[in-house]
Order: C-alpha cells, then sequence, then structure tokens
C-alpha cells in the first residue's frame, strides 16, 4: 500500500487536523489533498490544499482514500438547515467526487449515537449521512463514533465546548465508572483508528468510541 494518494476533507478541526497529521507523517502515504473552507496551516511537500465552496465542488484529484472530518454544531452554524449542509451535504458531496476520482476506501468522523431514525436532530443527521455513505460504491468504509472529544478547541480558533470540558472532568474523578463507549476520547486516538483500519478496509466497519481508546 505503499504511494498512497489521500483525500482529507475537514483538516482544520480537531480530528482532521490529527489526521492530517498522521498522513502527511507516513512515508507509505505519497501525497495528501485537502479540501475545505480554508487550508490549514500545515506546510509539507506532499500537500496541496484546495479550498472550496461546498455547495458547489469541483472535481476532486484522484485519489485512493478519502477521509471526512467536516463538522459543526448547531450553535456556531446558526441554524438546523446551515448545521445539515456542513454535517450531512458537504461530507455527502465530497465523498461523491471523491469516489468519482478514484478513491475506493473512506473513513468518516462521525458521532455515538448516530442513528437516521433518532428524535435527535443531531443523531439523525449523523445517521442519515453514514446511511447515505453505506449506500455509495466504495470498496471499504470505515464509521468512527466517538463520544465526547477531548482536545485543544482553543488552539484551532474554535469555541470551547463546556459539555466536553465537563464530561472530561467528571472521567477524571469517576472514570473507572464509566463505560468505556461513554468516556470522553482524545481527538487523536480517533484519527489513529481511522488511520490505521482505513487503508485495508473492505465492507462496512462501524468503530465504537471504546474500541478507538488507546
Amino acid at each position: 500500500m505503499a504511494g498512497r494518494i489521500a483525500i482529507i476533507a475537514g483538516a482544520t478541526g480537531l480530528v482532521g487536523r490529527e489526521l492530517l497529521r498522521g498522513l502527511l507523517a507516513d512515508p507509505k502515504v505519497e501525497h495528501v489533498h485537502c479540501v475545505g473552507r480554508r487550508a490549514p496551516t500545515q506546510v509539507s511537500p506532499k500537500l496541496t490544499s484546495h479550498v472550496v465552496d461546498f455547495a458547489a465542488l469541483p472535481p476532486l484529484p484522484a485519489a485512493d482514500e478519502l477521509y471526512l472530518a467536516l463538522g459543526t454544531t448547531i450553535k456556531v452554524a446558526g441554524s438546523q438547515a446551515a448545521f445539515r449542509a456542513v454535517d450531512h451535504d458537504a461530507n455527502l458531496a465530497v465523498a461523491k467526487a471523491a469516489l468519482a476520482s478514484g478513491a475506493r476506501r473512506a473513513g468518516l468522523v462521525s458521532a455515538m449515537g448516530a442513528d437516521a431514525r433518532s428524535r435527535i436532530f443531531y443523531s439523525r443527521v449523523k445517521g442519515e449521512l453514514e446511511e447515505a455513505l453505506t449506500a455509495l460504491s466504495f470498496t471499504g468504509l470505515v464509521i468512527a463514533r466517538p463520544s465526547l472529544l477531548v482536545g485543544a478547541r482553543a488552539e484551532l480558533g474554535q469555541p470551547v465546548r463546556r459539555g466536553e470540558e465537563w464530561g472530561a472532568a467528571l472521567s477524571r474523578i469517576i472514570g473507572v465508572l464509566i463505560p468505556p463507549n461513554y468516556k470522553p476520547i482524545d481527538a487523536a486516538d480517533v484519527a489513529h483508528a481511522l488511520l490505521s483500519t482505513v487503508p485495508s478496509a473492505a465492507g462496512t466497519t462501524v468503530l465504537p468510541s471504546g474500541a478507538m481508546r488507546r
């Protein structure tokens, strides 16, 4: 699997940043194409950034694998419709474009509780995206479902999410009593799990949060 070419959408986010770091550090990865609304801060001769409008996505370069890490919150997006445009529509548009460019394997950063039939809007959108990607003709699809993510959001210019802070604090106090799938998880662990499984993925694999903890 040497000489792989990867596409990543959402490389400026919490998990996306870790995915990009891992891809650039992997000697078996020949080149990485980042697709996003702004370019990442990382610089490498292996990296090409594509600043795009996800509502009018251009054809993507040829690639072997795809990593989808686009995401926001309803509070940041401003409405449910704006949230869906990012978490569902943009990810799906990139997936279809990458598939058309030759990508045969994909990894998705989803969320614990994703369910297309959920009464919770957030979980329902995540689940609908999972179902839409599963219906595409990827040779392998890996879906990561992390619980509360831990990472330095402030360094990325992102607002601090109080729920994540409270969850991390609670885990430090009574962590032994919390089931693995519900404990906060470091963004780097999620990225590592995807980077370890996507290149050889076959069929659809779902990674619960507890399985990704290192």
